[in-house]
């Protein structure tokens, strides 16, 4: 294989897996702060304010791993 298909092979994979792991946790993250408000609406503020954290620091893995799929291309 060619240096430039291996690059781009490495960058979709570190994408594609790096994507995956986010997804999963906001997901889980979300879930939970719905059953955790179904159960006792009164916590929705705090639960909310909360959750939009919790997701942001979970994005920031996602940020990650496109960060090194974009160094697997151009570097």
């Amino acid at each position: 294989m060619e240096i430039a298909a291996m690059k781009a092979l490495a960058a979709g994979l570190c994408m594609g897996l790096g994507a995956l792991g986010p997804a999963l946790g906001e997901g889980y993250i979300g879930g939970q702060a719905l059953k955790a408000i179904g159960r006792n609406p009164e916590v929705a503020d705090k639960v909310s304010g909360l959750v939009f954290v919790l997701m942001a620091v979970c994005e920031s893995t996602g940020i990650y791993s496109l960060v090194v799929a974009l160094i697997l291309l151009f570097a």
